[in-house]
């Protein structure tokens, strides 16, 4: 629900540098439609109140599996007594079974091949609901490439089971965009003008001679300036595109929100502010989704992954404040990227992916050919992503198959967020 504004505390952020607020200005500002929660009063630092699902039980016994080398199935009362976790099998009637039943059991339904939910099906040990399908979904990612590398396997998925699948991707990703990427570009600009207009589009010539002499005098620590950065931020927006495409996402259902923290131009991002999270609660509020991905790998390095999932939760939180009937039917799934991946005992939805369907996730990310070995910022990590997102994606499939689990060839994993 949306009102007018009848708090001119608003006006301060739409007219920062004006002394006086005019009656033109007033009737602008009461144009203008927020949600009935004063913009002033957002809660822009959720990801600090995340927690983690209380799943104790698993996760001391999986510890113990480690710990003795044994799937669960196979842990006896001796194991569990000479670890000083005899008081588990004590809760179950004494019988060590039934213990490693219980987490296999917790474990098995985790795994899902619907992350959309199966239709038509008993879904009370499902990590997602039957009904209702197909789903509205909006995948959110930091980066224009957080989507394929985290969670490609996935929205394949949800796209060949009809799901309705968007992408909003928050940032531009222009400073991840190395200076050969913007010569490549223009030198195929100025080549098509040459071939398809006899080089007389004056503004093409104009322009690639001025990034050729930016990009040539340019020095180690210098700033792009504008023209730098709208055309990287270009090169990441055509790359995720062509990914999109690859995985059977319509261009409509593609979102560039260019949230305002990232324009920058350096590592260092701007405070995030309620201008990065209006965007976001007018998408969702059109869209109206059924579930809704985002980025929980909040250690990465920039600390651009955090300020995106505190933009998304923040727009959770306002539309939940202003009482949206749909949010009611919605599910929050967090997801982890290249730099980290969820403890067993805290998964609570793993999607499995075959050899080919890991190879075509694989393929979604190489469309992001700026990200690959010129990339400014891989890091101390000299695996490409494609090469991280793979390692682990195995690595989860190895750590269920080693609890005695279905073996897959790699696993995508999700915890949700209560809201």
């Amino acid at each position: 629900m949306f009102h007018r504004v009848q708090n001119y505390t608003i006006l301060l952020l739409i007219f920062p540098n004006f002394a006086f607020i005019s009656p033109k200005m007033c009737t602008f500002a009461e144009n203008l439609y927020f949600t009935t929660i004063n913009i002033t009063m957002m809660n822009l630092n959720l990801t600090n109140s995340i927690k983690m699902p209380n799943h104790e039980l698993r996760r001391q016994v999986i510890e113990l599996c480690e710990k003795v080398e044994k799937p669960l199935l196979k842990l006896s009362t001796k194991d569990y007594v000479e670890n000083g976790l005899g008081h588990l099998v004590e809760q179950f009637d004494g019988q060590a079974g039934l213990v490693n039943i219980e987490v296999f059991n917790e474990l098995q339904h985790t795994i899902t091949g619907w992350p959309g939910g199966k239709p038509n099906v008993d879904d009370s040990t499902r990590p997602e609901r039957a009904k209702p399908y197909p789903k509205r979904v909006i995948v959110f990612s930091p980066h224009p490439d957080d989507d394929v590398i985290s969670m490609g396997g996935t929205i394949r998925r949800l796209m060949q089971q009809n799901h309705d699948v968007h992408v909003a991707y928050e940032t531009s990703g222009n400073i991840a965009v190395g200076d050969e990427e913007v010569r490549r570009f223009m030198h195929f600009i100025n080549g098509f003008n040459t071939i398809f207009a006899n080089g007389s589009d004056e503004v093409i010539k104009h322009s690639y001679q001025a990034v050729k002499a930016f990009i040539k005098g340019k020095k180690p620590g210098d700033l792009d300036n504008e023209q730098i950065l709208r055309l990287k931020g270009l090169i990441r927006r055509g790359e995720a595109r062509l990914a999109c495409e690859y995985s059977g996402i319509d261009s409509k259902h593609i979102h560039f929100l260019d949230l305002p923290f990232y324009e920058s131009g350096k590592i260092e991002k701007l405070p995030m502010t309620e201008a990065d999270v209006t965007p976001i609660i007018e998408l969702i509020n059109e869209i109206k989704p059924h579930q809704i991905y985002v980025a929980a790998d909040l250690a990465d390095p920039h600390g651009t992954h955090r300020k995106c999932t505190d933009a998304v939760l923040a727009a959770i939180d306002e539309t939940k404040k202003a009482g949206a009937e749909w949010l009611k039917d919605c599910r929050v799934w967090m997801y982890r990227g290249a730099w980290a991946e969820w403890d067993v005992a805290d998964i609570e939805m793993c999607v499995p992916m075959s050899p080919e369907e890991l190879r075509e996730k694989r393929n979604a990310i190489l469309r992001h050919q700026s990200q690959m070995e010129s990339a400014p910022f891989l890091g101390n990590d000299e695996r490409l992503f494609w090469q991280r997102a793979e390692d682990r994606n195995r690595e989860t499939a190895k750590r269920y198959d080693n609890l005695g689990l279905a073996c897959y060839e790699a696993m995508e994993a999700f915890v949700e967020y209560k809201f």
